[in-house]
């Protein structure tokens, strides 16, 4: 639980008895490559801190062609918001794509942080408006941007993930085919 202290102590002053308590309510879960966290139908309150591994979120259109949405490497959060937040049944798939260790955040840990240091709560609403901003940027990229330059954006969000994520979920991830990524990455080499 070493990386989730280390984001709650970059967004809030803690003291060790506060941590104590909030460590003493933490839920942790273990899951092995390929296995799902969340899949569509299901009800989900929680919201997933990649303490360690790597994650996905994801679709499957009416063709059977999977779109990724999101991947969570370590200190990120990854939740199908409708479920968490909305009550709704959860339309993504969220699914580990290596052995992956997630804390579980949810509205009942929120409130437990919040009466420990209501400055959380001014963190947490920064946290999404930055979140927000980057799915606007992601959509943007989406629309008008060309492979290359999603390529980049790609590398810049997940530095050090190449070898971690499979080429063909990066490629959904741009909304390219795995050859359109094979030729970008040709031409980034060959610069």
């Amino acid at each position: 639980m070493e990386n989730y202290k280390k984001h709650l102590s970059s967004i809030i002053d803690l003291t060790e008895e506060q941590w104590t308590k909030i460590e003493n309510a933490l839920v942790v879960k273990h899951y092995k490559r390929s296995e799902f966290i969340l899949q569509p139908g299901e009800y989900s309150e929680d919201y997933f801190f990649v303490e360690s591994g790597v994650i996905r979120s994801y679709t499957i259109d009416d063709n059977g062609k999977e779109h990724v949405l999101q991947f969570g490497t370590e200190n990120w959060i990854v939740s199908d918001r409708n479920s968490a937040f909305c009550k709704q049944q959860s339309k993504f798939y969220i699914q580990a794509i290596e052995d992956t260790t997630v804390i579980l955040l949810n509205e009942k840990l929120n409130d437990l942080i919040i009466s420990l240091n209501p400055n959380y709560l001014a963190a947490q609403n920064k946290l999404i408006q930055n979140h927000v901003r980057s799915l606007q940027d992601r959509i943007n990229l989406l629309l008008g941007a060309s492979a290359k330059t999603r390529y980049l954006e790609f590398m810049r969000l997940y530095p050090n993930q190449l070898s971690r994520i499979p080429q063909w979920m990066i490629a959904s991830y741009l909304g390219i085919t795995p050859e359109s990524l094979s030729r970008v990455r040709k031409e980034i080499a060959h610069g």
